[in-house]
C-alpha cells in the first residue's frame, strides 16, 4: 500500500511542480514521472537538512519541492 501512496503522491506533486514552473511540464505522464523522481530527490534533500514529515501535507510539499528542483534542472540541461 506503501508503493501506491507513494505513486499518488510523486502524481500530485509532479501536477504541481508542473503548474508552479510554466513551461517545464511534460504533459500528465511526464509530470507523473517527474513527481515520482521529485520526491525522492524532494525526500533525500529533506533528509539531508535534517528536515522529517510526520504528514500528508509534508510530505506532498517535500515531494513537490523536489519536483520542482528536478523541473528547474531538466530546463537548464535543455537549453
Amino acid at each position: 500500500m506503501n508503493f501506491v501512496w507513494f505513486i499518488l503522491l510523486g502524481a500530485v506533486a509532479g501536477w504541481l511542480a508542473g503548474q508552479i514552473i510554466k513551461g517545464g511540464g511534460f504533459g500528465l505522464v511526464g509530470n507523473i514521472v517527474v513527481g515520482i523522481v521529485g520526491a525522492v530527490i524532494g525526500g533525500w534533500l529533506a533528509h539531508a537538512l535534517g528536515l522529517f514529515s510526520t504528514n500528508i501535507i509534508g510530505e506532498l510539499i517535500i515531494a513537490t519541492g523536489g519536483a520542482i528542483v528536478l523541473l528547474f534542472i531538466v530546463r537548464l540541461i535543455k537549453k
